[in-house]
């Protein structure tokens, strides 16, 4: 044993000479070098930990993953979390839940409606129709970039069953008005934080409010596993359905490798099969696998452990931007936090005004031209993308913000990857192109 030691630790030390290497920090050059607008923020400890994975030879979720899940649950404060291979992923896995038949009248079947919002990303929404019930289009708000709580009540039908929405670029909803409103019309609540890791509202972490939440490990996000998400949720009942979805739909429990936690194995009866049929191949709904290997969750171990300093880092280069943009509000519309939250941002969401005597398109391209980054606001109006022709939905409202986000709108990374250098950079570029 002591010799496997010597050994891992002369493989760590060379990880570190590798790593000090081959990613060395490079100078900014204005103009020449990238302004991002994500991406993986990494160190040594990364690739050691992934590295220490692999040696154990564990391919499959393991140590390393019941460590990451345990250690973000008490990041959140909240009871269960359970991985996913990415966050579309977790909302699959998290609305499925809400259908299972367990639940009663309570769960959603085909024909239900749920209420969203159009200015969204399309695994968020993507659930409510592959289970067959109608996705139910709110407004969002400008400069919040959230859904419009005034809708509400208008929208509830005989027929609707739950909200399911994102806290959009990591600024958290209102979530008095839809806690209110689901509580009101006992209706299930499934929070995509997906962009949100580390809000608060009212001091409290976005996901914990309603019944379900869900989060992305994309590169993009807050913290990365490269693929990788995650469900979390404080009802035991929920978690032992999602978890079943995530795991084949099987009816059995046992972590992997693990053997007759139930202590029933093979003295029940379910279903149509006979006595004593062994119960780690019953399945009792129809699942997936969506389960992470070990070393995904040995690279998001040791992204855990830097996410308040990137969180502090995002909120800093958030602040920085609008500081230094707001000289021009006379053309721009800067993104403002819903009240009662602390975002833990996600982008910098620009509105470019109707009478700014630039467009969008332009100034994005111009942005682009001096090499920073910009990304538009998901999919703008999820109800004009190509695979929604035929999509059975309905609408509250005419939408009108929903249309300017689709014409006007656009974002810049506060991503760790940036440092005050580049934003120094990147406002200039504003002054220029709108003075």
């Amino acid at each position: 044993m002591s010799k496997l030691l010597d050994i891992k630790h002369q493989i760590h030390a060379l990880i570190k000479e590798y790593h000090d290497e081959a990613f060395k920090n490079k100078p900014f050059v204005a103009g020449e070098s990238a302004v991002p607008v994500s991406g993986k923020v990494f160190d040594h400890k990364e690739l050691t930990n992934i590295t220490d994975s692999a040696l154990d030879a564990w391919f499959t979720t393991g140590k390393f993953n019941a460590e990451f899940e345990k250690k973000l649950a008490k990041f959140i404060n909240v009871k269960s979390v359970l991985t996913v291979n990415s966050g579309s992923s977790a909302n699959l896995v998290a609305f499925s839940a809400l259908t299972a038949i367990e639940l009663g009248e309570d769960r959603i079947k085909p024909g239900d409606e749920v209420i969203t919002v159009a200015a969204s990303f399309p695994t968020t929404v993507n659930p409510i129709m592959q289970y067959g019930a109608v996705p139910v289009f709110l407004d969002v708000t400008i400069p919040g970039y959230e859904i419009d709580v005034t809708y509400l009540e208008k929208a509830l039908t005989s027929k609707t069953k739950a909200v399911v929405i994102a806290h959009t670029m990591g600024n958290a909803f209102n979530l008095d008005a839809i806690t209110s409103f689901c509580e009101k019309h006992d209706l299930w609540l499934m929070e995509d934080c997906c962009d949100a890791l580390g809000a608060t509202y009212k001091g409290q972490h976005v996901g914990t409010f309603g019944d379900i939440a869900t989060l992305s490990f994309y590169p993009a996000h807050h913290i990365t596993m490269g693929e990788g998400g995650a469900i979390y949720t404080s009802n035991s009942k929920l978690k032992k359905i999602a978890e079943s979805f995530r795991d084949w739909g099987r009816d059995c429990w046992c972590e992997p490798g693990k053997d007759n936690t139930c202590g029933l194995r093979f003295c029940q009866k379910l279903g149509d099969l006979p006595m004593g049929y062994d119960h780690k191949y019953i399945y009792s709904r129809q699942g997936f696998n969506l389960k992470i290997t070990d070393m995904q969750a040995a690279l998001g171990l040791a992204q855990l452990e830097k996410l308040d300093d990137f969180i502090k880092i995002r909120v800093h280069n958030f602040n920085l931007i609008k500081k230094g943009l707001e000289k021009h509000t006379n053309k721009l519309i800067l993104p403002e936090p819903t009240p009662f939250s602390e975002p833990s941002w996600f982008g910098f969401v620009i509105t470019v005004k109707k009478d700014a005597g630039i467009t969008r398109n332009d100034l994005v391209q111009k942005l682009n031209d001096k090499n920073i980054g910009t990304r538009l606001l998901f999919a703008g109006d999820i109800r004009k993308q190509p695979y929604f022709k035929d999509v059975n939905y309905r609408t509250v409202g005419d939408l009108p913000n929903t249309d300017i986000i689709v014409n006007d709108t656009f974002w810049i990374g506060v991503t760790p990857m940036i440092n005050d250098e580049m934003i120094v950079y990147m406002l200039k570029c504003f002054d220029d192109i709108l003075s």
